[in-house]
């Protein structure tokens, strides 16, 4: 019985964690509105996050850079015919940035952004509260970065990543309908301590009994809490660019694979029974969890993104980027509950594909002052069908993007930008245990996402 709560409880921390939702693109208010390309652009300090080489084509002496973004998300789940809708809190993605020139061909700074992070809440009482309630991930990153020029046209770029981040995971342990099938065994249980000889307990004194305790089928009686900060690990950022003539740029950036490890984060449950009877049953099985310690590792997977971008004329700019997110490397999730009485290591297989990610963009300086941007994104999903879940219901998504860029003065700008997600609905299957019986079903659903995202960033130059 402990492990098989375990299982689900470890199943349930790791599916929530990692997915196309996990990976943050919302990085630049003003790349944002250009379909968030920028591998092949020269973008000053912001080239820390796209490609650190085009940071060495910086011409200002010290270049800052702010940006934040408001992911406002509704995922959906149509389960035997009905709709379920999440309440999700607002995301909000920031990068700030500065670099500055050493000489003019060597440049140098630092950025700190939000590169995974993700959020999503069913509410405790929804169908598939078994499998998800609610998750929020979040993973901060500071990066120094040195640019260097080798060339006039030719430019290399690194940066160390010094990331760490933290989980908040709530799941469901028990459905009511489990609890209902225990009662009528506790209402039993309960008169032959009253001194009602077994022999004489009917169904109906049962029934009448157990009537008065049955929960409603839409009550989730038995929740765990996992919360965990990921301890400090190091990566890298590098990238290559070269300016092949005036009109056309080429580039190419990979940032490394970092895992996440939570070391030793804490489980803590919660009950919704109104019997105190049937709560103490639940308790005896369950309470094993209660203030235990758990340990984890999840990726923070590698990027690598490829890139050209494209001046027909001087004041239009078109932009490419391709970028495979290698989710290929995780392939299973190992969790440990620590401070049991025996070892529950957990070693669950994933199987994710690496997963590519479309962009395309541009720019066309209306004024001297003003910028105006479009975009537009396919990013196809790395979620293996037959561990397609609602923590993490993974679609290929379409996204067009517009935005533009406002300069009061000369070296100051204001960034606006806006993209819309939509993803393309996806019918998902995944088998649920029951943690008592051990009788498995699937839950099946047909999913649907759709996001709106809002960026503002401000930008300075001298």
């Amino acid at each position: 019985m402990k492990k098989l709560i375990l299982s689900i409880v470890a199943m349930a921390a790791t599916m929530g964690a990692v997915a196309e939702g996990y990976q943050v693109n919302t990085l630049s208010a003003k790349q944002e509105g250009m379909g968030h390309t920028g591998v092949a652009l020269k973008l000053g300090a912001e080239s820390m996050i796209f490609n650190p080489a085009g940071m060495a084509f910086m011409d200002k002496t010290v270049d800052l850079s702010a940006s934040v973004s408001g992911v406002i998300s509704d995922v959906s789940a149509v389960h035997e015919g009905k709709k379920y809708e999440t309440s999700n809190d607002v995301s909000t993605p920031f990068q700030i940035s500065g670099a500055f020139s050493i000489y003019d061909n060597l440049k140098a700074g630092i950025t700190i952004n939000t590169p995974y992070g993700s959020g999503i809440d069913w509410t405790d009482n929804w169908p598939g509260a078994t499998l998800n309630q609610s998750v929020k991930i979040q993973v901060f990153n500071i990066q120094p970065t040195v640019s260097y020029r080798i060339l006039p046209n030719l430019s290399v770029g690194a940066g160390l990543m010094v990331a760490w981040g933290n989980v908040d995971l709530n799941k469901g342990l028990l459905k009511a309908s489990t609890i209902n099938a225990m009662i009528p065994g506790v209402v039993k249980q309960q008169l032959v301590e009253q001194g009602v000889p077994a022999e004489y307990i009917t169904d109906d004194m049962v029934n009448q009994y157990a009537s008065q305790m049955y929960l409603n089928n839409e009550i989730t009686p038995a929740s765990v809490n996992l919360k965990g900060t990921a301890e400090v690990v190091l990566g890298f950022n590098v990238g290559a660019m070269w300016n092949i003539n005036d009109k056309i740029t080429v580039g190419a950036s990979y940032r490394s694979k970092m895992d996440m490890k939570v070391k030793s984060g804490d489980a803590k449950l919660s009950y919704n029974i109104p019997n105190e009877a049937v709560q103490q049953v639940v308790q005896s099985k369950l309470n094993v969890l209660d203030n235990t310690n758990f340990a984890a590792q999840l990726p923070a997977v590698s990027v690598l993104t490829f890139g050209v971008s494209y001046k027909p004329i001087e004041r239009l700019t078109l932009a490419f980027d391709a970028q495979l997110s290698g989710w290929s490397d995780y392939e299973k999730l190992s969790i440990d509950f620590v401070g049991l009485d025996v070892p529950f290591d957990q070693h669950i297989t994933k199987n994710y594909s690496d997963a590519w990610a479309f962009r395309l963009g541009a720019q066309f300086a209306m004024t001297n002052r003003l910028d105006l941007r479009a975009g537009f994104i396919v990013d196809t999903t790395p979620v293996n069908e037959n561990y397609f879940n609602p923590e993490t219901p993974g679609m290929t998504r379409l996204e067009p993007t517009f935005g533009f860029s406002f300069r009061p003065i000369e070296n100051f700008s204001v960034d606006l930008a806006f993209t819309y997600v939509a993803g393309l609905a996806r019918k998902g299957s995944i088998p649920e245990k029951d943690m008592l019986t051990g009788e498995t079903s699937n839950f099946d659903a047909e999913y649907d996402v759709e996001a709106f995202i809002p960026a503002i960033g401000v930008s300075y130059s001298f």
